[in-house]
């Protein structure tokens, strides 16, 4: 049930929030989890998913409380997510919590996949555990915590977020010649630690063959180089490549039609990409294929960077979760240059330059939520589209 927490309870939910978000980067395809023991007012262990296949938060604060000399008979668990009742890498942190003698447990967040949901709650009311789950805003910031992980048990997708950087004048290029960045140093520097934080970055070959990124998540705190996707229907990924010659940093995935040449294909697997051959006969119906493809690979966030026609096709199949758009302030001007979202179910490929419409209307999507941040020079539009 629901409940009305105190807040002393609520102090101690925070708590578990900050240490959940220590293993953002580190966890994936398993949630940010964090807990906390307290008995007779003092916190006795504290506890987080720290790697993949490590100990999960609860058994981690219950071997916290060990460490201290504490013991967690009678005491209460705050933990922000409901504890597994499962068998899987881990152990069902359900039956430490019984013979640890935890006689509370205050849960943040359900957990929505069906081998879960809800059966640690139950465990614990017919082990004699009192059981209170938490409303408003701890519950709220519990479930935002695991977005990724929510939408992928909801729908077998990742989630998706997109990065923008764009002038005061919307263009999100500059001129041949020009530098290349639109965007200042502290706003490329935190764009680095989303990506660390991502299981795939994802580009179009456009922004490929212009301007031959490496895609690799250059933040000394990276735990971790996620995939790199390139969503090039016809194959065209030079071999040459920054992405294809750093193999050894981080694989690189390349989605094609299945109307792509062979002999290209032999020559991108044979350099060590993988290869995957998405359906559908426009770029929106290869982005719906590819992300199922990507789901099923226990894929849960994807980054997506540029550029404006694949944005455009994720838009169209209501792709897009979150958006994040850095606004610089300068103006570059160029009637032709590219915007942040061009197309609109076209063909494969086509591009709608900006003095021409496109002969659909857009689709359309409203924000949730948004906030706006300064970020060094540049200002941060965040916008939620989706809420798992």
């Amino acid at each position: 049930m629901n409940a009305q927490l105190t807040g002393t309870d609520k102090a101690h939910l925070q708590r578990a929030l900050e240490l959940a978000e220590r293993g953002r980067g580190r966890v994936s395809p398993n949630p940010l989890v964090g807990a906390v023991v307290v008995r007779g007012g003092d916190v006795i262990g504290e506890g987080f998913h720290a790697e993949l296949g490590e100990l999960h938060a609860e058994r981690a604060a219950l071997e916290d409380c060990r460490r201290r000399g504490g013991d967690p008979a009678g005491a209460t668990m705050y933990v922000t997510l409901e504890p597994c009742a499962h068998q899987g890498r881990q152990p069902p942190c359900t039956e430490a919590i019984l013979e640890a003698g935890i006689s509370r447990v205050v849960i943040a967040s359900d957990d929505p996949t069906e081998k879960a949901s809800g059966r640690g709650p139950g465990v614990f009311r017919d082990g004699g555990v009192e059981v209170e789950f938490a409303a408003g805003e701890e519950a709220t910031a519990a479930r935002l915590l695991n977005q990724p992980f929510r939408k992928h048990a909801r729908t077998g997708l990742p989630l998706v977020t997109l990065k923008l950087a764009m002038s005061l004048d919307g263009r999100t290029s500059t001129a041949v010649g020009d530098s290349p960045w639109i965007s200042g140093e502290a706003s490329r520097a935190l764009a680095h630690r989303w990506r660390a934080e991502s299981d795939v970055i994802a580009v179009g070959i456009g922004a490929v063959l212009a301007d031959d990124p490496l895609l690799t998540a250059r933040d000394p705190a990276a735990a971790r180089q996620p995939t790199r996707a390139v969503f090039d229907s016809q194959a065209r990924l030079p071999l040459d490549s920054q992405l294809l010659q750093t193999l050894d940093q981080a694989p690189v995935l390349v989605v094609v039609s299945s109307e792509a040449d062979s002999s290209r294909l032999a020559a991108l697997r044979d350099s060590g990409a993988e290869i995957v051959v998405a359906s559908g006969s426009t770029s929106a119906d290869r982005v719906s294929s590819a992300l199922a493809d990507l789901g099923r690979r226990n894929i849960t966030s994807l980054f997506l960077e540029g550029g404006p026609t694949l944005a455009a096709a994720f838009l169209d199949v209501d792709q897009i979760d979150e958006a994040r758009t850095f606004v610089a302030p300068i103006l570059l001007g160029g009637a032709r240059r590219a915007g942040p979202v061009v197309g609109g179910g076209g063909p494969a490929g086509e591009v709608y330059v900006l003095d021409r419409p496109p002969p659909t209307p857009p689709t359309r999507a409203v924000a949730l939520h948004s906030s706006v941040e300064a970020v060094g020079g540049d200002v941060l539009i965040t916008a939620r589209f989706k809420e798992w």
